[in-house]
């Protein structure tokens, strides 16, 4: 559970690690995320810095690597 303290670019750093991560695991390039999810590769890029993400996009995210988004946004 997400604490009032936590700062959300904190947050929002630790999902984009987790989508590096899970990218990773799948074997997948930035590159082949991007084509999968129509998507420049700088913006693949930019998720896994944990920005510019929405909850549409994590949910697309998840599903090109296998995960669901609740692992993303809450760790394996």
């Amino acid at each position: 559970m997400v604490q009032p303290s936590e700062d959300m670019s904190e947050i929002a750093k630790q999902v984009g690690q987790r989508i590096r991560q899970a990218r990773e695991m799948k074997g997948l390039t930035q590159k082949e995320l991007a084509s999968a999810l129509g998507v420049s590769e700088a913006a693949v890029y930019r998720y896994e810095q944990g920005q510019n993400f929405t909850l549409d996009t994590l949910c697309k995210i998840a599903k090109a690597v296998g995960v669901t988004v609740e692992e993303l946004v809450k760790g394996y």
